[in-house]
């Protein structure tokens, strides 16, 4: 029987920590409440990131043999077999969850949310079409909280998570070798960009009180994702690069929350932030990377 800590390291657990706030800030966004409904959403979130992330082991397999024979995989604590039928378990259950808490047009979001992340695993993650489509699947989860009928709402903040994802993607790629001070750099400068553009985004409510807690909380995420990316630019070896991803994918938790609070949701973005410190020391037990 595949083991729990197996099972935990093949989906990478904790780091579904950082999935939820999507679907809220994009409910947010459309001027949806946090209900039932988003609840829903954000599991559907979870299952479709977990069934990712099974999905990268069995396409890396072979690769993870070499760089990484620790990964449940190579390590044989779990089979190819095992680790492609928890994915197609997960996207399943994804869906199903989709279906069931926003109908017929929130799975018309979730079915290319889906696709997406099977077609980045399986064809794209090792071409240069592999940061955008990990991008588009982030930006996607983001609309599938606003809704079909609603998505235009949502479509800056989608597009301000995509570029936050793009840019640690391109870094996770030359996480296992190191790569030149370049590399995290661009990284380091888009960040700013991205809180710069977070920041210019129109408030939904004008309250001093709000948008002093989304700049606020967007200062937390400069912090949380530049401070690492500059280690990585002065030594762009391998473990700080691997630490550098490691805190751009807990740092999407504070960019969720300050778009939220900026989206009038400020309750919502607070409630993501209390899942910022768990994610973090969860992270010392399953590598979110």
């Amino acid at each position: 029987m595949t083991g729990l800590r197996a099972l935990a390291e093949l989906v990478r657990a904790p780091a579904a920590l950082t999935v939820p706030g999507d679907t809220l800030l994009g409910a947010a966004a459309a001027g949806r409440p946090a209900g039932a409904r988003a609840v829903g959403l954000a599991a559907a979130s979870v299952s479709l990131y977990w069934a990712g992330m099974a999905l990268n082991d069995y396409a890396d397999r072979h690769i993870d043999a070499e760089e990484r024979p620790g990964r449940p995989i190579p390590s044989g604590r779990i089979s190819p077999r095992s680790a492609l039928v928890t994915a197609s378990v997960l996207t399943g259950t994804g869906l199903a969850l989709a279906g069931a808490s926003g109908g017929r047009t929130t799975l018309a979001l979730a079915l290319p949310l889906a696709a997406t992340v099977w077609a980045y695993d399986l064809k794209l993650k090792h071409t240069p079409f592999g940061p955008t489509a990990m991008a588009t699947a982030r930006g996607l989860d983001v609309l599938m909280g606003a809704g079909a009928t609603r998505w235009r709402q949502a479509l800056a903040p989608a597009g301000t998570i995509a570029c936050h994802t793009y840019a640690v993607t391109t870094v996770s790629r030359r996480e296992a070798h190191g790569a030149t001070a370049a590399l995290p750099a661009g990284a380091l400068a888009a960040t700013g960009l991205i809180g710069l553009g977070a920041a210019a985004l129109p408030p939904a409510d004008a309250a001093p009180a709000h948008r002093a807690t989304a700049t606020a909380v967007l200062g937390g995420y400069l912090l949380a994702a530049g401070g690492a990316q500059l280690a990585a630019t002065v030594r762009p070896d391998a473990a700080h690069l691997r630490r550098a991803v490691a805190a751009g994918i807990h740092a999407v938790i504070p960019l969720q929350a300050a778009l939220t609070a900026r989206a009038g949701s400020v309750r919502a973005a607070l409630s993501l932030l209390a899942a910022y410190p768990l994610a973090r020391g969860l992270a010392r037990k399953v590598s979110p990377t």
